[in-house]
């Protein structure tokens, strides 16, 4: 196979072959933890989002600012740059700072909520999260795609 520059149209026929239709939106998800990126992409690409995955937060950084996705879902106990800081730069990046950020941490009691909307943060949810529950906060900023 040749390489492409028209990877997101690939992807959608690759997805279409596997009975997945895409919705033509992007998740950055921004997660150190093997099993939560795979639980949480693979029900975002079951609702027919695209997943771009980062392990840290100066590789989450990056990714946002290459990729431009519609919407962030970013742990917080993250290495290199945690998941506080990382928001706080893409949110503080004119080229990134209207892309939704959702929290998604362990990190459960009022006063994180708080800190996470201080930081810039959309939205938050507290692990362990139904994935179900993921698909519904990013639907809410996405829009729903009712086709899955």
């Amino acid at each position: 196979m040749v390489p492409t520059a028209n990877a997101p149209e690939q992807q959608a026929a690759s997805s279409k072959r596997n009975g997945m239709s895409t919705n033509g939106k992007t998740v950055l998800l921004v997660e150190d933890n093997e099993d939560n990126r795979i639980v949480y992409s693979t029900i975002l690409r079951h609702f027919g989002y695209a997943v771009t995955e980062a392990l840290n937060g100066e590789e989450g950084i990056a990714k946002a600012r290459s990729e431009k996705p519609d919407l962030i879902l970013m742990d917080i106990s993250i290495p290199i740059i945690d998941g506080w800081e990382a928001t706080q730069v893409l949110k503080h990046d004119p080229k990134t700072r209207d892309i939704p950020i959702i929290a998604l941490t362990a990190h459960a009691l009022a006063s994180d909520r708080e800190k996470a909307m201080e930081v810039g943060c959309d939205g938050y949810l507290a692990k362990p999260c139904e994935p179900r529950a993921v698909v519904a906060e990013v639907q809410k900023f996405l829009g729903r795609d009712d086709a899955a």
